[in-house]
């Protein structure tokens, strides 16, 4: 029994004056038997159930039941189908877009027009203009392999180059500035882990199911590791770099130099990955300090140049 398909059945008959078995069944994709389980399990809970026979009999909730049946606000409405909308962008599969449906069909007839048209006003669209084809298939894996607790087995690119067998309990899934990261219990290393989407090759689940065991989220805002390691650059950039700058480094760390540039206080990790952010900016971006990070910029451009100079 799942508690959120009780609450939805709640949410229904809190908006219909009366709704049958059969449709319920298939609004929720469950049989009549099991709807009939779920009401008689919001009964027991205390929610007054009326019953009626006959042709237009049905479903409902005791007309002087005190909930207010206007729970949902359009505003309330148009955020949660806002919400659907931009995970299917990234999760796109038949599970969200039938809960959009489901969404749409609890809206009233006389509000629809206005909540899907604040609905449509904002779109958060996550997905890359050329992505890699794989993503989508292990996303399905991993996200069946959290639902029904089975271990997942991959081969996982270290930082080191290397590569080795993983073995893991997935607990978690979190996209993290266009990243893909999984949380789970690491049986190599006895511990938990995060684990990026894109060092993962060969993913498969496994048979065999694990009892879940108390998980804490691993809060990934680099605390512990990147904070350790990030210093402060100095950074002379173009207006044009200025959005990218203000999201990156915050309004309070940019200040106007001259008529058509800015100095930025960039924060930075000294590895290759920082590396190539600062050269990805091009021509826009002129690193001022410190002197060392300015010097291996000038080395890499080097290297750069005696690449294509060939």
């Amino acid at each position: 029994m799942k508690i959120d398909r009780l609450i939805s059945i709640i949410m229904v008959l809190l908006n219909y004056e009366r709704v049958s078995a059969i449709k319920l069944a298939k609004m929720f994709e469950v049989s009549p038997r099991t709807i009939y389980r779920d009401i008689e399990t919001i009964s027991l809970a205390g929610i007054p159930i009326v019953t009626h026979n006959g042709v237009n009999g049905g479903i409902s909730i005791m007309q002087e039941y005190k909930i207010d049946k206007k729970l949902f606000t359009v505003s309330d409405i148009s955020t949660l189908l806002m919400g659907l909308a931009s995970v299917s962008t990234t999760l796109s599969n038949k599970e969200i877009i039938g809960t959009l449906e489901k969404v749409k069909s609890l809206l009233p007839k006389e509000q629809f027009r206005d909540i899907e048209l604040k609905s449509n006003q904002i779109t958060v669209d996550l997905t890359t203009w050329m992505g890699n084809k794989s993503f989508q298939p292990n996303l399905e894996k991993i996200k069946k392999a959290l639902s029904d607790s089975k271990y997942l087995l991959f081969e996982y690119y270290g930082v080191n180059r290397e590569k080795d067998k993983r073995c893991i309990e997935p607990y978690k899934l979190v996209l993290k500035e266009r990243n893909w990261y999984l949380q789970g219990y690491c049986t190599l290393r006895e511990d938990f882990r995060v684990f990026k989407l894109s060092r993962i090759s060969n993913l498969e689940i496994l048979e065999s199911t694990f009892v879940p065991r108390e998980f804490q989220a691993k809060p990934l805002d680099g605390s512990g590791w990147i904070d350790k390691r990030l210093i402060t650059t100095k950074l002379l950039v173009d207006w044009s770099l200025r959005e990218q700058m203000v999201e990156r480094c915050g309004e309070e760390n940019i200040e106007p130099y001259g008529n058509d540039k800015f100095i930025v206080d960039f924060p930075f990790v000294e590895d290759d990955f920082g590396y190539n952010i600062l050269m990805g900016f091009g021509d826009k971006c002129e690193c001022l300090a410190p002197e060392n990070v300015r010097i291996e910029l000038i080395n890499r451009i080097k290297k750069l140049l005696h690449v294509y100079g060939n």
